[in-house]
């Protein structure tokens, strides 16, 4: 029975680096690709590295098996991370809207002095 229980073990893990190795590779390929929206791009990139710290929190730190009130200190953390992103992309993103009303262009710069003549 321990051989059986140490082979689901080496094909679980074997099967988590197999994603992550596959996630990684999205996120390379991603990379290179512009969604129209710094703010689509930052979400995209945020969504896969959740992925990939999910199937390590849940596998390799064991959290699967763990007792209940451990995952949900971690989903609450994750949340309260999730929402705090949020805010921020908000903020971010009404800033390239945002003009104030007095906004003037700069004055033109003086023109450099000669150097005194020897």
């Amino acid at each position: 029975m321990a051989a059986h229980s140490y082979a689901q073990a080496k094909k679980t893990y074997a099967s988590v680096l197999a994603a992550l190795l596959v996630l990684t590779v999205i996120t390379v390929v991603v990379a290179g690709i512009h969604f129209g929206s710094p703010s689509v791009n930052v979400i995209v990139a945020l969504s896969i590295a959740t992925a990939k710290a999910s199937l390590v929190a849940l596998f390799f730190m064991h959290l699967l098996y763990d007792s209940r009130v451990n995952a949900i200190i971690f989903l609450t953390g994750a949340v309260m991370l999730a929402i705090f992103l949020i805010f921020i992309l908000l903020d971010v993103e009404a800033r390239d809207s945002v003009r104030p009303s007095t906004l003037r262009p700069p004055a033109a710069a003086a023109a450099p002095a000669e150097p005194a003549a020897r």
